[in-house]
């Protein structure tokens, strides 16, 4: 796990405190900032359609859980329906827009600058994200690349971290749900000279539910049990009224086990992070972040119940940066200049296994992969027009892969090498804003962005019996073309709508696909076609508020060759139809709210053979004051208790969360 990378940020973050004594403003200079934000966001950004979600609606879900509020904006979606304490982690890629057909991630996910996405597998850590840490998201369907877009083809998803307007001295939580579940949160945020330190931890441990049907169980089914910690440190120091730092680290470990005894998967973390924000008339972003992780996974046969791959030990690293500034250049233009770079490189090591318990196989696998950029944005204001329009040149590597097998005893039976890659992509954005009027904004956008294969799919084969996918050292890139144009509407206090339509081709889309029963390899297609329309709708009178998206997404393959017969066919995992719906309340220190959320009807398998039904949930939350800081909340997720089916392989079905109640205790 290579803690060792992680002591200069440690150094930078314990000695915060000393810092902040030394450096903190004089009384009579005003505090002009919000401790703990980002540069604000240029005037351009509304042009690319984004929609952001506040830190109450983060804290104030049915399932306690970031993934799952994320999926208020429709068109939001993980590989497959299930969460993090259901899902196996490297299923856990986040894509928008209907662009799937893999687990990895095609949208780009930001915790205060910092990718978050596994240096190998692509996956996003959900279960490390805690809502009471978070001030916002910002979610950007499309949008290509931008400052830090290398990877960003479906979109991006920004998370700041909760400032010092947000956390209070003390908080804390505790609930106990069914199926004998504890999820357990406190922090503590004191002042520290000028500046602050938040100390956060969360536990969370679950006997789970069958995601086996009735029909399908056996003597080897189990619940899917989880047990995963996660503890976070942020400390921000003002240097003077316009400089502050930031630094962050995270620790975090996940256990799971997935509908089989003994088919137990892990996952864990150190991270860290340092970041150095000026708001002056040069203001500067400079970030710097280091990245430890594993993964094990174990695979129980569907039919003998016994071990046949023990994937024991995938150590990754992360390591990156960006340094952006904005140079005064009139009162008109916000100009974005900078560089950015990300190097991931992992491992992984597994064992084969007989039907008698013993080792048949070892195998080794692994490679690198980096990212530099450089990138200039810049939003030109003209009255009630806002033009924006950036390029980045990136140089990108594909190194040192390698696959080898070996005996049981050791022997080496397969050793290759594969060719280092490395090219210069160039990519671009620019959009328009226009308000009409107080009432009327038209916006309108197009943009170009690129992925590179993860190292998961260049050279890690994987099974979810009886399907097993292989690996594909030869993968190219994913390049993003796409435009789109929309409309947001005030027409009177308090009432917002948006409309969004969109057209986005991914050439070289990596896809699962099927070149022999029960087995498939990753392939880069033709393209992904996607075109749609967007809804956004905001009314909020008195205590009452109403957020509602829907996303209509016609996503087609095409594909030539070996690979044509997917042609015409829509991508694995990719639904029609979202929509989702918050109905709240908020009174004097009490709450309500209720969330009803549809996703269409989509196929399992790139050869459109196996159905995942369409499901609509409803989830509730009530909050009760017990005094000036105490409240007691319940929640109750799938309220209706909706069969939801999250894998069908040939008729064999996993299924998502049941009806799951909570009660609790919240301390603010």
């Amino acid at each position: 796990m290579r803690p060792f990378l992680l002591l200069p940020v440690a150094v930078l973050t314990i000695s915060a405190p000393v810092f902040a004594q030394q450096a903190a403003p004089q009384p009579d200079v005003p505090d002009i900032v919000v401790l703990g934000r980002p540069l604000p966001p240029p005037p351009g950004v509304p042009a690319y359609g984004s929609v952001t979600i506040e830190r109450a609606r983060l804290t104030g879900d049915a399932s306690g859980r970031v993934e799952n509020v994320l999926a208020d904006v429709a068109g939001f979606q993980q590989f497959r329906r299930s969460d993090s304490r259901s899902a196996n982690p490297s299923a856990q890629g986040v894509t928008l827009r209907a662009l799937g057909g893999n687990a990895s991630s095609r949208a780009l996910v930001l915790l205060d600058g910092v990718p978050l996405a596994d240096p190998f597998f692509g996956y996003i850590p959900f279960n490390a994200l805690s809502a009471d840490r978070l001030s916002s998201v910002r979610i950007t369907r499309g949008g290509g690349a931008g400052a830090f877009g290398a990877g960003a083809v479906a979109g991006t998803i920004e998370l700041a971290s909760a400032t010092r307007r947000d956390l209070s001295q003390f908080s804390g939580e505790a609930f106990y749900g069914s199926a004998n579940a504890v999820e357990a949160a406190g922090s503590v945020s004191p002042d520290v000279g000028g500046g602050f330190v938040s100390a956060s931890g969360k536990f969370q441990q679950g006997d789970g539910f069958f995601t086996t049907p009735p029909a399908q169980r056996s003597a080897a089914t189990v619940r899917a049990r989880y047990r995963d910690w996660s503890g976070s440190l942020r400390a921000v120091v003002p240097i003077d009224a316009q400089t502050e730092l930031q630094a962050r680290g995270l620790l975090y470990r996940d256990n799971r086990t997935l509908r089989f005894a003994g088919a137990d998967s892990s996952s864990a973390a150190q991270d860290a992070s340092v970041r150095l924000i000026h708001r002056g008339s040069w203001a500067v972003d400079a970030l710097a972040y280091v990245q430890a992780r594993n993964f094990t996974n174990r695979v129980i046969s569907a039919t003998s119940f016994k071990l046949t791959l023990d994937q024991r030990n995938t150590p990754a690293t992360g390591v990156g940066g960006k340094i952006e500034l904005r140079p005064p250049v009139g009162p008109d233009h916000v100009l974005r200049v900078g560089v950015d770079a990300r190097i991931g490189e992992g491992v992984l090591y597994e064992d084969a296994y007989a039907a008698t318990g013993l080792v048949t196989t070892r195998r080794t696998a692994g490679g690198r992969t980096s990212t530099a950029g450089l990138f200039v944005e810049d939003d030109w204001t003209l009255g009630r027009l806002v033009l924006t329009a950036g390029v980045r040149g990136d140089r990108w590597t594909i190194t040192d892969g390698f696959f080898r097998e070996a005996n049981a005893a050791g022997a080496p039976t397969t050793d290759t090498r594969f060719a280092d890659r490395n090219g210069v992509e160039g990519t671009g954005r620019a959009g328009a804003l226009f308000r009409a009027s107080d009432a009327v904004r038209l916006r309108a956008a197009g943009y170009t962005g690129f992925r590179l294969p993860t190292l998961n799919e260049l050279y890690r084969p994987f099974v979810v019996f009886p399907i097993t996918t292989q690996a594909n050292a030869a993968l190219g890139l994913e390049r993003l073309r796409g435009v789109e144009g929309g409309v947001d509407l005030t027409p009177t206090r308090g009432v917002s709508l948006g409309l969004t339509a969109f057209y986005n081709r991914l050439n070289g889309a990596i896809a699962n696909v099927t070149i022999a029963a029960n087995t498939r390899q990753r392939r880069n297609v033709d393209a992904i076609v996607a075109k749609g329309v967007e809804v956004t709708a905001h009314a909020a009178r008195g205590g009452f508020s109403l957020d509602a998206t829907y996303a209509f997404s016609d996503s087609k393959v095409r594909a030539s060759g070996a690979s044509a017969a997917l042609n015409g066919f829509a991508p694995a995992q990719s639904p029609r139809h979202a929509a989702s719906a918050t109905l709240a309340w908020e009174g004097h220190r009490f709450g309500a709210s209720l969330t009803a959320r549809h996703v269409g009807r989509q196929y399992e398998d790139d050869l459109q053979t196996d159905i995942l039904p369409a499901a609509t949930t409803l989830d509730a939350v009530v909050k009760l004051p017990l005094g000036a800081h105490l409240a007691l909340i319940a929640r109750a997720e799938n309220a209706l208790d909706e069969t939801i089916v999250t894998r069908n392989a040939g008729g064999s079905t996993d299924l998502g969360t049941p009806r799951t109640l909570w009660i609790g205790l919240r301390f603010r």
